[in-house]
């Protein structure tokens, strides 16, 4: 059902909230009659971040105007007529405020979305039953939500007992007056005759001392009264202490959590409207408290009266500053993280938002953030509260950005787009310790005052830790540090401290996640798969995955020692194999079509079992970013004799050649893909479409694969391929003539079927070769 549809079904409070969403900024008339087409519209797809995207803002909004004035168009009628007159208004009005700014438009826009989502989940979960992971958040939500009610009805209830207070005080105080005004004309009696001072006397001393009674008893009324009402602070700061641990300890703590894994794949950290609408509650909570407490303080400066009061108000004044500055501090935080591998040189973007920034006016006089480079002993001295004053382990240009207020969406936040790590300063390294496992952190601080400077706050806060790198060369043993610290790195550690060794079903899940992600798949890895995995990174041989259940892995397995018999560590041959399926293969693994994960002995005994020209693709154990074809065929050098042969992996210099589809399609001895799919049934969809025919008098080359041992002859003579042989094992290929190039002697595999690095002629230069040939000794009788 369409958001709009059910968010004007919503009720109470979250109608009210739909409503203030609307306004000048954006008529609620155009979300109506363009709700369809505004829900349809890939609103996200703009990066708010990015300069660059204001183009593609600026079509949006054009679109959006013109879908305005194509509905006033279609307007008939006399109310169609009025209708028909405020939606070009609105269209006017729209140019007229975003024409200059399109991708502030984006952003209301995807503000107004999110929240009307959100408020309908929420409206939707209270009113169905739902479970698990769902129904225990909505529990938390309602927890918060009650008692933030508590706490309203609290401080509600002190702001009354407060100006009851100070009505009764005022009143003490003409009673007071009333006193010395008796006790002055008591003294002026002295000046009167005798009689007259007998007179009037008595009833002056009965009048004095029916007041200094009141007096005495309303002193101690009102000292009842101040400390009740600083005993019921007490409770309210208990609360807000309480309130504000679940919100800053628990849920910012889970939402930077989830930022972290979703460095790693993981799901999306989630918008953080929710928790600054709580930390703005929290905010303004605590700002009506600490007045509370400022003006009872003011009550007691004005009519001192003996007693503990002083010393509570005293206490009552460093708690609720306690409380705001650890909400303020806690609060500044990172939305948009910068890269985790760092290159020099190069651009990259951050945003640093503050969740109470709007609440408590830090907006009027826009505070600057200032960027640093720190390494992670810097790190640990700052929050230690150590001087590192002026300490930086490098130069980052354009690193200075002041706070902006977005009026829309109610956020501060400073969005440094276009900073560049000039140059880095590297520590001594520990041991093994390589330069892409050295971490850094970029650190973001600010200073800002509230309440008209009663309060001066200096914040900080830390980055993800970042790897610095010079070459993209390094970028693979950068992101296995990254990885390996956001996967496990505990939540308040020391920076930027990990483990040395996790269990392996833990390492399954980071790698399922970073493999999913890098992939853009649905379809992870299969408890098959990781034990494939396991055999590969621990040199077992055990099917079992109860057998890896409980074993550890070090850092050093996962990537600093090389796996037996390679000249790799198990995290590069991993990441070889994301960064090609990323690249050529992803629909073919979404489609099922890659085992992948399958060594040469078990492809071996599932070939064996199935009719001749059926084949498998599994990635190669000896290549980092290899994959092969392995199928089963006859012997040819003995009759009635099956085998299964093994093509050379192809790389992803290959498939920018040609794709893997394509090449499928070439080699026709391949029939069924494993078990027992037939290969045009899986692979046609991908096959690029033939050639046209020749125009103007050329004719177009075409690359084709061959494997010279099950070469067929052309049916089309056509086509004129340009063939590139491939060559397969155990076999030793035999002499073929193209008349294109020389054949090549030697097959590319050993005779167990293993891919020879050192034996191995790059495909590329293969086809390279072959297009810097003239072509006219080809094609005689063609003239260019």
């Amino acid at each position: 059902m369409a958001v709009w549809i059910q968010a004007q079904q919503l009720q109470g409070d979250a109608l009210h909230q739909m409503q203030s969403l609307y306004g000048q900024h954006f008529p609620i008339e155009v979300r109506h009659y363009l709700s369809q087409w505004i829900e349809g519209q890939l609103w996200d797809a703009v990066d708010l971040e990015n300069p660059q995207e204001e183009l593609k803002a600026k079509r949006m909004l054009d679109s959006l105007i013109q879908e305005l004035q194509k509905k006033a168009e279609h307007q008939v009628g006399e109310d169609g007529f009025l209708l028909k007159i405020k939606l070009g208004h609105y269209a006017t009005q729209l140019k007229n405020t975003y024409d200059c700014c399109p991708l502030e438009l984006v952003r209301c826009i995807r503000h107004i979305l999110y929240t009307e989502q959100r408020l309908v989940r929420e409206a939707t979960n209270s009113s169905s039953p739902v479970s698990g992971m769902m129904d225990s958040m909505s529990q938390k939500y309602q927890q918060i939500n009650q008692l933030f009610e508590e706490l309203r009805v609290m401080t509600q209830d002190t702001e009354n007992d407060l100006r009851k207070l100070q009505h009764n005080q005022e009143y003490f105080i003409i009673q007071y007056q009333e006193s010395l005004r008796i006790q002055a004309q008591l003294s002026s009696l002295a000046t009167l005759p005798p009689a007259d001072r007998q007179l009037r006397e008595p009833a002056l001393l009965s009048k004095r001392a029916s007041v200094e009674g009141w007096l005495t008893r309303e002193a101690n009324t009102l000292q009842k009264y101040r400390l009740d009402l600083a005993e019921k602070h007490q409770k309210t700061l208990a609360m807000l202490r309480k309130q504000q641990t679940v919100i800053l300890d628990d849920e910012l703590i889970q939402w930077k959590r989830r930022q972290q894994l979703a460095g790693n794949g993981g799901p999306a950290e989630g918008g953080l409207d929710i928790l600054q609408s709580w930390c703005e509650k929290l905010a303004e909570t605590i700002w009506q408290n600490r007045q509370q407490i400022r003006r009872a303080e003011h009550l007691r400066q004005q009519l001192p009266i003996p007693g503990p009061i002083e010393e509570l108000l005293t206490e009552l004044n460093s708690t609720i500053t306690d409380i705001i500055s650890a909400l303020v501090t806690s609060t500044f935080i990172i939305e948009k993280q910068p890269p985790q591998v760092l290159k020099t040189q190069t651009k990259f973007a951050a945003t640093v938002r503050l969740l109470v920034g709007g609440k408590l006016n830090v907006h009027m006089n826009p505070p600057q953030v200032k960027a640093t480079i720190i390494s992670e002993q810097q790190a640990k001295a700052l929050l230690k509260n150590e001087n590192t004053r002026n300490d930086s382990s490098g130069e980052i240009l354009n690193n200075n950005c002041v706070m902006e207020y977005h009026q829309t969406t109610g956020t501060l936040s400073a969005h440094f787009r276009n900073m560049s790590l000039k140059r880095i300063k590297r520590s001594d390294r520990r041991g093994a310790e390589s330069v892409t496992e050295e971490k850094f952190t970029i650190l973001f601080e600010s200073q800002f005052s509230v309440g008209g400077n009663e309060l001066v706050f200096q914040v900080k806060t830390l980055s993800l830790p970042v790897v610095v790198i010079v070459h993209g060369s390094q970028d693979n043993n950068a992101t296995a540090t990254v990885l390996w610290d956001n996967a496990f790195a505990e939540p308040g550690r020391v920076p930027f401290i990990v483990p040395d060794k996790v269990l392996w079903s833990q390492l399954c899940d980071a790698l399922n996640m970073k493999y999913k992600a890098e992939v853009q798949s649905t379809r992870g890895l299969s408890e098959e798969n990781l034990v494939f995995l396991a055999q590969k990174a621990f040199g077992s041989s055990s099917c079992n995955p109860e057998d890896y259940r409980n074993i550890t892995m070090t850092w050093s397995q996962f990537n600093r020692e090389s796996l037996q018999m390679r000249n790799f560590t198990f995290w590069q041959w991993f990441d070889g194999v994301m960064e090609l399926t990323k690249k050529h293969l992803k629909p073919h693994w979404n489609d099922g079509a890659i085992l992948g994960f399958v060594n040469k002995h078990q492809a071996q005994d599932m070939l064996m079992s199935k009719p001749n020209g059926t084949f498998l693709l599994r990635f190669s154990d000896s290549e980092i970013g290899g994959i092969t074809i392995a199928w089963v065929a006859e012997n040819p050098n003995k009759a009635g004799e099956r085998m299964v042969w093994n093509l050379m992996p192809y790389t992803s210099k290959d498939f920018s050649i040609r794709s893997l589809a394509d090449r499928i399609s070439d080699l026709n001895h391949l029939l069924y893909l494993y078990p027992d799919r037939p290969k045009d049934e899986v692979f046609s969809k991908y096959y690029t479409p033939p050639l046209s025919k020749a125009v103007d008098g050329y004719v177009k080359p075409q690359i084709k694969q061959v494997v010279p041992e099950f070469t067929t002859a052309n049916a089309d003579p056509t086509v004129n391929p340009t063939y590139m042989d491939h060559a397969a094992s155990p076999a030793v290929s035999h002499p073929h003539n193209y008349g294109l190039y020389p054949p090549m002697s030697d097959s590319m595999l050993d005779t167990d079927g293993d891919f020879d690095l050192d034996d191995t002629m790059d495909v590329a230069r293969h086809v390279e070769e072959l297009l810097r040939r003239p072509m006219e000794s080809q094609w005689s009788g063609q003239q260019p």
